[in-house]
């Protein structure tokens, strides 16, 4: 099936600005919209399945009428049997990444939970090695290097201070980067076939049902949440994920997985400085969370300036 650039819709940018620079841009758009996840997340008491199922449930309900009136709905009926069941898989993969990452929220520090799941780069390269047979430049590979560095002393600030619980919730960090990894090559591969809406509405879809349902058996999903929880819901769903996982979702069509995922490691850095101004949570980095998320940043910008250059096949 050859792309259908036709029903690809372009970003709300200006037109002056380069074909080239859009992707990266809304890659900055989305890291923005998802570095409110977190602080948001501690903004609400719900119970972490919860707050994951209707985050997406939400989403998937405002894309879901455009959707069905428009042609992304018969592209999406046209996909062969192999892409569905890949783009089922991502889905799924998305409900474990954020079952694992927002119960990770609740046991260790916002900028840990963050920093630590946005090491999804790590497992996409990998990945994107064996299936895509796509690899990173030396420049890309050395800022992600980088970036996992500032991750690891963000962890061992973690390890020495907060511990056993922040702890498990590290090793549900790093479970979520590993399933948002395997979502984001799925995505890259799928991407370059088909239209962001006619791929992001059904794997969103999927991911809502799995994670409210998973929530319904525990009693958790229809529980009477306060005003409260619901706004917060419904900020996540309109931000981090419409915005923020959809923005992401647009760049893969032009750039592999590996580098959109390093670009959302500005998604903490920017969780950690909300979590710290927020007058309701208060939290503020400490030393190791500073020099971690210090790295981090320089090998996101080395990442990104690889970008431009060929990478090995």
């Amino acid at each position: 099936m050859a792309p259908n650039i036709a029903l690809e819709p372009r970003p709300s940018l200006p037109s002056g600005v380069p074909h080239r620079a859009r992707p990266f841009l809304a890659m900055a758009a989305a890291v923005v919209a998802m570095a409110l996840a977190a602080p948001l997340i501690r903004l609400t008491a719900a119970p972490p399945l919860a707050v994951a199922g209707w985050r997406l449930t939400i989403a998937s309900v405002l894309l879901l009428p455009a959707f069905l009136r428009s042609p992304w709905r018969s592209e999406w009926s046209a996909v062969p049997g192999p892409d569905r069941r890949a783009a089922w898989l991502a889905g799924a993969a998305l409900a474990l990444h954020f079952a694992a990452w927002i119960t990770a929220v609740r046991l260790t520090s916002v900028a840990a939970s963050g920093v630590l799941v946005s090491l999804s780069p790590v497992f996409a390269w990998g990945i994107s090695a064996v299936w895509l047979r796509e690899r990173p430049a030396p420049r890309q590979a050395g800022g992600i290097l980088l970036a996992v560095a500032g991750a690891a002393v963000i962890a061992l600030g973690d390890a020495s201070g907060g511990g056993g619980q922040a702890l498990l919730g590290d090793a549900l960090a790093l479970i979520g980067a590993a399933f948002g990894g395997y979502y984001f090559v799925v995505g890259r591969r799928l991407r370059r076939t088909l239209s962001l809406a006619a791929y992001v509405t059904p794997v969103y879809a999927l991911a809502a049902v799995l994670l409210l349902g998973w929530a319904a058996t525990r009693g958790e999903a229809f529980a009477p949440y306060a005003p409260r929880d619901w706004a917060v819901f419904a900020a996540l769903a309109v931000g981090p994920m419409l915005v923020g996982h959809t923005g992401l979702n647009y760049a893969l069509r032009y750039l592999p997985a590996y580098v959109v995922n390093v670009a959302a490691l500005g998604e903490p850095v920017g969780a950690t400085l909300i979590a710290w101004t927020l007058p309701a949570i208060a939290e503020p980095p400490g030393p190791a969370a500073i020099a971690g998320g210090g790295l981090c940043l320089a090998g996101i910008v080395l990442a990104l300036a690889g970008a431009a250059r060929p990478a090995s096949r």
